[in-house]
């Protein structure tokens, strides 16, 4: 059992990334409060009842920074990925201390993208399904800064619980990791990254899981999906299935979510950046009456996503298909019955009741 990455015990690249975070929330939560990142209570979007500092992604960012300075190689790749990432942390910084508009936050992760695409070369690659060979050619360009833009947002619209983003990003590394061992690719930039990750998100769940003391904010959740859509391209790199369809089965809800958080908001007659409460984790979070149920909840069925993934890498096709079938039919039911998508009419005691008073 091979557990080295350059000499490096994997983990003890948990460990050090891990008590690296422990150690730098609580010095971020002060700044937080200190430059005025602190997110206050608000009714129509909002679950908690009192001021909690946020920026607690930049503890996240620096824990990176760590791993990466002791742990992860020095290339062109590895550069970019900082560069994009260090553009996408402070437009984090500075909408959670003063909230930017959706079009200038858009463009400059659009910016970090197109650092990572064209100066680190990190694009989609040629493959091959079911014997059928694709090739993008140009097309890899722009179709890897939509995808990156687009994961970002989609990590960025399940920030709406205590520790709900940083928990689902966790599982995301884990599995990927987990799936580099069974394939022997321990060594890949998208394997070390995942590593560094694991440690950097459990050490800030330690102060961000129900109750959290401190949000991830904008700076977190930003570069989150940032960091999973670089590790899911990296992947793709292989030009195999598999690279393609794990990222898209560890990220199905968050990725169905945004698809619906925009339609629900169409459907509404409003812009698709307007925040509500309608998304599927607080769909659960009105069924459970807790925060941190609700999240167990959220992170058991990303959990069952994942566990999909590693079933379909290890070749047992039939039961990842029927897992993942079962999956989609407890979704799809959850969507039509709750507001996710509608909005669904009171009942009739309901309503009655209301007219009497």
């Amino acid at each position: 059992m091979n557990l080295y990455i350059n000499g490096y015990n994997v983990f003890l690249i948990v460990l050090i990334t891990f008590l690296s975070s422990v150690i730098l929330t609580p010095i971020v939560k002060k700044m937080a409060f200190h430059v005025g990142a602190i997110d206050r209570p608000d009714y129509k979007r909002k679950v908690h009842n009192h001021n909690i500092p946020r920026m607690g992604g930049l503890a996240v960012f620096f824990s990176f920074l760590i791993g990466y300075m002791l742990f992860a190689p020095k290339t062109t790749q590895m550069l970019a990925v900082l560069i994009g990432g260090f553009v996408i942390v402070l437009v984090g910084i500075l909408d959670d201390i003063n909230p930017l508009g959706v079009k200038y936050k858009l463009i400059w992760q659009i910016v970090a993208a197109l650092i990572v695409v064209f100066y680190g070369n990190i694009t989609f690659d040629k493959m091959q399904i079911f014997g059928i060979h694709f090739n993008f050619n140009y097309l890899s360009y722009p179709l890897a800064v939509f995808f990156i833009v687009a994961i970002i947002n989609a990590i960025n619209f399940t920030d709406g619980l205590d520790g709900l983003s940083s928990g689902t990003s966790t599982i995301y590394f884990i599995t990927i990791a987990t799936i580099g061992y069974i394939m022997n690719k321990l060594g890949g930039l998208d394997v070390i990254l995942c590593l560094i990750m694991i440690g950097s998100c459990l050490g800030f769940l330690v102060y961000n899981f129900a109750p959290a003391s401190i949000f991830i904010g904008d700076t977190g959740s930003m570069f989150l999906g940032f960091i999973i859509s670089v590790i899911a391209l990296l992947g793709f790199k292989t030009a195999t299935i598999t690279s393609l369809i794990i990222p898209l089965l560890v990220l199905f809800i968050p990725i169905l979510d945004t698809i619906l958080a925009m339609c629900r908001r169409i459907i509404k007659g409003e812009s698709i950046g307007t925040a509500d409460k309608e998304h599927f984790h607080h769909q659960i979070l009105k069924s459970t009456k807790s925060t941190a149920k609700a999240v167990i909840i959220m992170y058991f069925i990303n959990i069952l996503f994942a566990c999909v993934s590693i079933f379909y890498t290890l070749g047992d096709k039939k039961i990842s298909m029927l897992i993942y079938l079962v999956l989609l039919v407890v979704i799809f039911t959850l969507v039509f019955r709750t507001d996710i998508l509608f909005e669904h009419h009171r009942p009739k005691k309901e309503k009655r009741r209301k007219d009497e008073s």
